[in-house]
């Protein structure tokens, strides 16, 4: 198995990470563990910075993806990094606040942002709202006069795009629950009503297109798309959005036929699109500001877990079962992510048997994976499931009451950190009232 550049093999066969050996994190911290490489957080995030600033002139933004990864923890390496950050729901703008970040850099997303989350993200000083709709449109204005304030906001357009992804983060065409259509008026109307509103400052519009897209096309025809959108507000209703939030959505590598580009290729194809429409339409060049999403984390992080029951069916198939499962890793069950394992006490092995990795749960379809091949695998073995850092412990649940992994943060020097505990019983019936 060829592995990632964030991943190592060690003379005892043992898969590391960070330089650090995965088995000894395993019986250290014991298993359904995650396991968070910092420095390639770390390198993710300056990828993104350099790209702006060398093709951009510094004149923009990356944004750290909470749904992605939310902890206090982790928002502290994004702002450390120079990073903004998008949030979706009170509990992540709530986060992002007790962590210490700067609040003036987050963009609060959401079709259904609820009035408590409004009010919440004013109280925090949010400094820009992604405004999805008429409806939120006005309760925000409402909230915005009873504090007398002028709230900045970003109206979220729907450019029409076909991002070749799957249909459950394919976000940019018409018939999608998020934003408003260019098509149909609606994305011109929305701009012409705001502008009518005393405590709204219309500051600039943003597009998401989709997630796990592997291609710069998508991404420079929605900025073309964008700014042309731009400049028509300009020319007809006298609006100057300075800001361009062109999302992001870009791939990662989750298994070998997986061919993500460089962070930079991203970005600076959309540069040159953005550059090239504000020669044609002499317009000034927007700040622009970039959604990197689970590419910032997703390879960083891996989990592990320990095997007990390998069962062989006979001409049918083969089931490894882990001690963990769609309670810490759910994207299998829902659509069928996929992703690649191995084992990391015989991370050099060779794989010569096809198998099926099943979790815990009382659920016929609690897969992690099926039809890899792994080496011999038997009762005790270390298996661990690569890029598994974004939209794993932010999807965890407690189904069947079974209590949430540890995370632990680890680097090249040695250090290593406990960033989320584990959840004990006590944790889960906390809540519960007799």
């Amino acid at each position: 198995m060829l592995y990632p550049e964030n991943l190592t093999v060690n003379n005892q066969g043992h898969l590391c990470i960070a330089g650090q050996d995965t088995v000894s994190l395993a019986r250290e911290f014991g298993t359904p563990l995650y396991v968070l490489n910092e420095d390639k957080v770390r390198q993710n995030c300056r990828g993104y910075k350099t790209a702006i600033d060398t093709y951009y002139g510094g004149n923009g933004l990356a944004l750290y993806a909470s749904k992605a990864l939310c902890t206090m923890y982790t928002a502290r390496i994004a702002a450390s990094e120079g990073l903004g950050a998008d949030v979706v729901s009170g509990g992540e703008i709530y986060t992002l606040k007790k962590a210490g970040f700067p609040m003036e850099k987050v963009f609060f997303h959401g079709n259904n942002k609820t009035p408590d989350e409004i009010q919440l993200a004013l109280d925090c000083g949010v400094g820009h709202i992604v405004v999805d709709n008429v409806y939120e449109l006005d309760t925000l204005n409402k909230i915005a006069a009873s504090k007398g304030m002028v709230q900045k906001i970003l109206f979220r357009i729907k450019p029409g795009i076909d991002a070749h992804t799957h249909d459950f983060v394919r976000t940019g065409q018409i018939d999608s629950k998020f934003g408003v259509a260019l098509e149909n008026g609606e994305a011109f109307e929305i701009h012409k009503y705001a502008v009518t509103l005393e405590n709204i400052c219309v500051d600039g519009v943003h597009c998401h297109i989709g997630s796990q897209i592997f291609d710069v096309d998508p991404f420079k025809e929605a900025a073309k798309v964008m700014m042309n959108f731009i400049s028509d507000l300009r020319d007809k209703l006298g609006i100057d959005p300075h800001i361009l939030n062109l999302g992001g959505g870009f791939g990662i590598k989750y298994v070998e036929s997986d061919d993500p580009l460089a962070p930079y290729e991203y970005v600076k194809a959309a540069i040159d699109v953005v550059k090239e429409v504000a020669t044609e339409r002499n317009m000034p060049l927007p700040y622009l500001v970039f959604e990197p999403g689970r590419s910032i984390v997703a390879e960083a992080g891996i989990t592990l877990y320990t095997v007990g029951c390998v069962k062989d069916i006979e001409n049918v198939r083969t089931y490894v079962s882990v001690d963990g499962g769609m309670t810490d890793n759910p994207r299998y069950i829902m659509y069928g992510a996929k992703y690649s394992a191995c084992i990391a006490n015989k991370a050099n092995a060779e794989n010569v048997k096809e198998v099926t990795i099943a979790g815990k749960c009382c659920e016929s379809g609690d897969l992690i994976q099926e039809n890899v091949k792994l080496p011999l695998t038997e009762v005790g073995d270390t298996l661990a499931v690569l890029a598994t850092g974004a939209y794993n412990y932010s999807m965890s649940s407690n189904y069947n009451r079974i209590p949430r992994p540890a995370m632990v943060a680890v680097k090249e020097n040695g250090e290593k950190k406990v960033i989320i505990k584990r959840e004990t019983y006590e944790d889960i019936i906390k809540n519960d009232l007799l």
